[in-house]
């Protein structure tokens, strides 16, 4: 069985559940508090509005409700699994335990796809009404909020990839979803330090953050370094995908 038919099982299955409603709710929230302060940004002096509001919506989104949303559809999934003994059955088909792992990491970042894209439309759609409300005439950088959006997704892979780990590795639901929170919380914390980049749970913020100082102060770039940063993106991902192949199944199968 290949994994594209793994995939589309598992989009059968997660099309039941409520997922998907929860994916809705963090990017609209954020993107209402981005917009919302648009007087602060609109400004004659000010031509980099539509990129500094924008930044500064995706700053908590990426620090924190991207990541707790992910938490929890990667808890929902395994739940889901657990419920009557639905991973003894899978298990059971001819189908290595590594694939079905890395099926489910697929579904993740599917999902990862549908909760960022409903975060740039819903910006689009607000950014829109906002403007015309307030007679603003700037034009929207559609393809700069594209490509942050991209960027958001490339940097929440290696902590998508730490997350399903310990999901995998602790059974109990409250246990892995406790200790992914754990790590998301102090993300803001780490990121002003070194050790960001061991960190990946604070990859998504960081960049942001790093972006929205750049926008907001003349005369500065970026301060990140592709490397070491995308090896040690890729190293963090690779592992943690290799620990969740490892121990997929791995009680169940005792």
């Amino acid at each position: 069985m290949s994994i594209i038919e793994l995939l589309k099982i598992e989009f059968m299955k997660v099309k039941r559940s409520r997922i998907l409603p929860l994916l809705i709710v963090p990017p609209i929230l954020v993107v209402i508090s981005g917009v919302s302060s648009i007087s602060m940004y609109m400004t004659p002096e000010y031509t980099d509005a539509w990129l500094a509001m924008f930044i500064q919506s995706a700053l908590l989104f990426g620090y924190y409700l991207l990541p707790f949303s992910m938490v929890v559809v990667c808890v929902m999934i395994a739940n889901r699994e657990t419920k009557n003994n639905g991973i003894l059955k899978m298990l059971a088909l001819p189908v290595s335990k590594g694939k079905l792992a890395l099926t489910k990491f697929f579904v993740l970042l599917s999902f990862l796809v549908i909760e960022l894209l409903i975060f740039f439309s819903s910006f689009i759609i607000a950014g829109i009404i906002a403007t015309k409300i307030m007679n603003v005439t700037e034009n929207i950088p559609v393809f700069y909020l594209l490509t942050w959006t991209v960027k958001l997704f490339a940097t929440m892979v290696p902590a998508i990839s730490c997350m399903w780990a310990i999901t995998v590795l602790f059974e109990k639901p409250l246990l892995s979803m406790g200790l992914n929170l754990l790590l998301i919380i102090p993300g803001v914390l780490v990121a002003n330090t070194p050790l960001w980049l061991v960190y990946p749970y604070c990859y998504s913020g960081y960049v942001v953050s790093d972006a929205l100082h750049t926008v907001t102060t003349v005369g500065t770039g970026s301060t990140i370094s592709l490397f070491p940063f995308i090896p040690c993106a890729v190293i963090i991902s690779a592992f943690a995908l290799y620990i969740s192949i490892k121990c997929f199944g791995r009680k169940e199968m005792r």
